[in-house]
């Protein structure tokens, strides 16, 4: 199959007149710039076009919880009572209703720009703490949504060992989650022999302060086998996490893991939001990539990281939707700017002008699609020659980008806001959304609503 799009995303900036060919491994084979005209046969797609991103972290079944938590009841609110009001969720979901739920968000995901998405998969067992029959139930279930929806999935599941640095075990309400490296370990190889198509599967810790340094360590034995996989951790979200850390360990978590851990380019630090200079260059030193959830971390009210520094160090920078109050890349870009613009009472903060980077925009998607490919475990992404042929369709009437000259499009689709303009979206060279709907989005949602009735119904 052969597209011709009049503007496409190539290289890091706009190229005019761009022919791409999907193989039929669903990579694309060949790109060619500078055709003003489409060659004969070719599909002549309708706008501009962009990659897709990867949503580099997910927990999907949270997304039965946004718009839940947006009430305070009690003189204080913060990141430790909304967790225990999402445990409600984590402790009622049934597979089939884990299925519906993800179904819904995945679409939506697509919606919004992503064509990947990174499964933080903490829920494993039945309510009761029993593991299911099959002990991948649950994980199944994502993968089954994924493929409903046409998205690629990279599942992580997740040491999970104790409720915090002082606890010998977990908490009765964390009790869907114990795991064991070897239980990790097996649930990972067993994704990753599965054979289905658009998965693929790495392992993740919860947290340092949710699992043991002993098993972290067996599970980094046993991970010595796994080249591509990535690694990923929750890491200094919290202030109380922070100084948690320094009184179990004498350290500051990203401190301390980069120490004792030595992580490599497998490893991506989610939220990382209280990192000292000192700890932002440990990181680029060792490889490792950094996951950075704007809408959830300002949901939690958990803080704000040093963009720049991260930037400036080199460190691999990716995308996540997290607990999904937000479920498009662009208002993610736009808020984590904006977040620094506040902090720093400045415009356009990433933008990089003296390494000729002048756009806000620009610099921060080349940076996550980069960031995002290492994140879900690809060593290619993009509109570039091997690259999984995954493509979002611009439609160049919407308000936010009409009569744009067509450099500053990006910059409107990040920036100029309500935008709605992703109108197509192509994972692996398959259209799975057109003119804006995904072809199973009714009966999909239908589900969604039913699953959430049921969980929802004795809510005041």
């Amino acid at each position: 199959m052969r597209l011709w799009a009049p503007q496409a995303w190539v290289d890091g900036q706009w190229q005019a007149g761009v022919l791409l060919q999907v193989g039929h491994d669903g990579c694309w084979s060949e790109i060619g710039v500078g055709l003003p005209t489409p060659p004969e046969g070719a599909t002549v797609l309708r706008g501009p076009a962009l990659p897709g991103l990867v949503d580099a972290h997910s927990h999907a079944f949270q997304r039965a919880f946004a718009g839940l938590s947006e009430r305070r009841e009690a003189e204080a609110d913060d990141f430790w009572s909304w967790r225990d009001r999402m445990y409600r969720v984590a402790l009622r979901v049934t597979p089939d209703q884990l299925q519906a739920i993800a179904a819904q968000l995945y679409v939506e995901l697509l919606r919004g720009g992503y064509t990947q998405v990174c499964e933080f998969h903490y829920l494993q067992h039945q309510p009761d703490g029993r593991p299911y029959p099959d002990p991948l139930a649950l994980s199944w279930a994502l993968a089954d949504a994924a493929a409903e929806a046409g998205l690629g999935l990279t599942m992580l599941p997740v040491l999970y060992q104790r409720a915090g640095f002082a606890a010998s075990g977990l908490r009765d309400d964390q009790r869907r989650f114990a795991t064991t490296p070897a239980g990790v370990w097996a649930a990972r190889e067993a994704l990753q022999r599965s054979g289905r198509p658009l998965l693929n599967a790495g392992i993740a810790v919860h947290s340092l302060r949710a699992a043991s340094a002993d098993g972290i360590r067996e599970l980094q034995r046993l991970a010595e086998r796994m080249d591509d996989g990535p690694i990923h951790i929750h890491v200094a979200e919290q202030v109380q996490e922070v100084d948690d850390c320094l009184a179990a360990t004498g350290a500051r978590p990203i401190e301390w893991l980069c120490r004792e851990l030595q992580p490599d380019a497998r490893w991506q630090l989610v939220h990382a939001t209280h990192a000292l200079p000192g700890e932002i260059e440990a990181v680029g030193r060792s490889g490792a990539g950094m996951v950075i959830c704007p809408s959830t971390e300002a949901n939690l009210g958990d803080g704000l990281t040093n963009v720049p520094g991260w930037l400036a160090a080199g460190v691999p920078l990716a995308l996540g939707s997290d607990s999904h109050v937000t479920r498009a890349w662009p208002e993610e870009l736009r808020w984590l700017d904006y977040g620094q613009r506040l902090l720093r009472r400045a415009r356009n903060v990433s933008a990089a002008p003296d390494r000729g980077e002048p756009s806000t925009a620009a610099r921060l998607f080349e940076a996550v699609r980069a960031g995002g490919a290492h994140a879900a475990g690809f060593p290619r992404w993009g509109l570039v020659p091997g690259a999984r042929a995954d493509l979002l369709v611009l439609d160049a009437a919407d308000p936010a980008l009409c009569g744009l000259p067509p450099r500053h499009v990006l910059d409107a689709l990040v920036f100029s806001s309500p935008c709605d303009a992703i109108a197509d979206v192509y994972v692996a060279g398959r259209a799975v959304v057109r003119h804006r709907r995904h072809a199973e989005q009714d009966r999909i949602a239908a589900r969604f609503d039913a699953a959430m009735q049921a969980l929802w119904s004795d809510a005041a």
